[in-house]
């Protein structure tokens, strides 16, 4: 290989083998021995089958592709290694131009896009949860408004245990009240005054806030890439996505920790806009905390309205966020280990003739 075909080769982010006439791994690139587990040199020279295992018959796809000269596409197979849980992926098989008995295998992750098409199914279910909360929320406030003056009015003529009870009455109606106006907030937020907008500010903004208030017993570092053009957004609502998430991160994290912002670029990651149309979200932010972690058993759900992984937690934070980033034609994604969570934002730039 030349070095620009060495370096493309190193780049893909994609695992990649070459088989050679006999299915032996020829070479891999670092995104195989990564998703392998395994190195190169383990790897090279070894019939394909002692080091993968899959769920289809690849022997007659790979001698389709030699003997007709064309890619072939395997659609959703489980590829393991024996070592760790097989990962359903999309496999495609082409010839070499210059070695036609060779074949290049890429093995592509179907977790992405699981995780998009997890979102995009649950969308009309969560809409009519809010929107009959929304209508209870409307329904509830007027007879707890009279629960709590009435609770009032009885606290002006007691004592004692008595007074405690009426005190208690008038904490928690006002607490329910306080949920009721963020079920309300959730369902009347605006559509978004999007203009071109530098992530960066409104990151600082979101930061400042958060080192003076809930995020004081934390530390707080970034990484920014500065060569980022401006995002096609609302600076409000954004700031508001990027508090609700350094807040969440914050109360995970109760004995302090560090928390970390950063910015990159990756133009390969699309989402489906609401008119059907794709759409580029190169734009990428990070949040990233050394907490405890995310419950496994809410994990899968965490953006869905009144889902929560703490306790007293009313669901509807994450919730929030992800409505925005929505209406932002965007996408949010988490992973989390003990230790490490990551709450990834995907934006759109700012159209070229957008006026600023």
């Amino acid at each position: 290989m030349t070095a620009w075909t060495n370096s493309l080769w190193a780049s893909l982010p994609i695992p990649a083998l070459i088989l050679d006439a006999d299915d032996q791994i020829g070479d891999v690139n670092p995104a195989a021995e990564s998703f392998l587990n395994t190195s190169r040199k383990n790897l090279k020279g070894h019939p394909v089958w002692d080091k993968i295992f899959v769920d289809a018959p690849l022997e007659d796809a790979f001698a389709r592709v030699r003997s007709g000269q064309a890619p072939l596409f395997v659609n959703t197979v489980d590829v393991g290694t024996g070592s760790k849980k097989p990962v359903n992926c999309d496999v495609q098989i082409a010839p070499l131009v210059d070695r036609p008995d060779h074949v290049l295998v890429l093995l592509e992750s179907r977790e992405l896009a699981g995780r998009l098409d997890r979102a995009m199914s649950s969308k009309s279910a969560a809409k009519s949860a809010i929107g009959m909360a929304e209508m209870l929320a409307h329904e509830i406030k007027n007879p707890l408004a009279g629960i709590t003056g009435a609770a009032q009015l009885i606290s002006m003529h007691t004592t004692g245990e008595d007074r405690e009870l009426t005190d208690l009455i008038v904490a928690e109606t006002r607490r329910i009240l306080k949920l009721l106006d963020q079920v309300e907030e959730f369902g009347n937020l605006s559509p978004p005054n999007r203009r071109p907008v530098n992530i960066h500010d409104v990151l600082d903004r979101a930061r400042k806030s958060a080192m003076v208030g809930f995020a004081a017993h934390m530390t707080l570092e970034d990484e920014y890439d500065p060569s980022l053009p401006p995002a096609w957004a609302d600076p409000d609502q954004l700031q508001q996505v990027f508090q609700n998430l350094l807040k969440n991160a914050a109360q995970a994290c109760k004995s302090g920790g560090t928390l970390k912002l950063r910015s990159f670029y990756e133009l390969s990651l699309k989402v489906r806009r609401k008119d059907g149309s794709g759409g580029a979200v190169p734009l990428q932010i990070e949040i990233i905390d050394d907490g405890p972690g995310i419950p496994e058993a809410v994990a899968a759900d965490i953006f869905e309205p009144f889902v929560s992984g703490r306790e007293n937690g009313t669901g509807l934070g994450l919730a929030l966020v992800s409505k925005i980033i929505a209406d932002h034609d965007g996408w949010i994604a988490v992973e989390s280990v003990p230790g490490r969570t990551v709450f990834r934002v995907s934006l759109p730039i700012a159209p070229k003739d957008s006026a600023p």
